[in-house]
């Protein structure tokens, strides 16, 4: 099952990983300039959940599984580009 679903190196991986590393500079950007806000942290939290989500989908338990976590995955970049 596994091997069906495998996003080794594949675009999703890349650019969730990509947009983690932005939003972690984002958020030490507003932090440095003392423009921290809670949301400033609630971006942090979901905008690198997302990757972490997408991995773990990858090596869900069965197909349910993967579709569940990558539905919670998508929640959170919605959340995050809210």
């Amino acid at each position: 099952m596994r091997d069906e679903r495998s996003m080794k190196d594949g675009p999703l991986k890349k650019k969730s990983y990509e947009f983690a590393i932005q939003v972690v500079r984002l958020t030490q950007h507003l932090r440095d300039q003392r423009k921290e806000y809670t949301l400033s942290n609630q971006i942090l939290k979901s905008g690198t959940a997302i990757g972490a989500l997408i991995r773990e989908a990858e090596f869900g338990r069965s197909k349910a599984d993967f579709t569940s976590k990558m539905n919670i995955e998508l929640k959170e970049a919605n959340e995050t580009a809210y």
